[in-house]
């Protein structure tokens, strides 16, 4: 059985569902005929995954998520750096929750770990699907 792990680096730590979250993601990952290996989630502020940003991929810009994959033979593990700035900023953006915003992020970089890509306008539109999706999943097992 896989681990899921969530972090708090240089952010206070928030109250979050873990149980809920981490059922959640063996979920979707299930549905995308994968298993679990190690998934950490690191939660960060702006200017630790700018560091990150900067050191890892050359770009000096703010993001929401930075995901190291180490995935092997749809075992999928890695690193998910999410910027809790930049969540908190796009889910008063979106006029959506806090809550609702991290799950998305979450699941974005999940997506990315199981094959989805984000690069062309159809990348783009299949991961929003997805996300939609796996999100819809998530407010009725509420």
């Amino acid at each position: 059985m896989g681990k899921i792990r969530i972090y708090f680096e240089e952010v206070s730590k928030h109250a979050l569902p873990k149980r809920k979250m981490h059922d959640f993601i063996f979920d979707i990952l299930a549905m995308e005929n994968s298993n679990c290996g190690t998934i950490n989630f690191i939660f960060c502020n702006d200017s630790y995954l700018l560091k990150i940003n900067n050191e890892f991929l050359n770009h000096d810009f703010y993001t929401d998520i930075i995901t190291f994959d180490y995935s092997e033979n749809k075992i999928i593990s890695g690193d998910l750096f999410l910027s809790l700035d930049r969540i908190k900023e796009n889910a008063i953006l979106y006029k959506i929750s806090l809550m609702d915003e991290i799950l998305r992020v979450m699941v974005h970089g999940i997506l990315h770990m199981v094959g989805y890509n984000d690069k062309t306008r159809n990348e783009r539109k299949m991961m929003k699907e997805k996300e939609n999706f796996y999100l819809e999943k998530w407010k009725i097992k509420l």
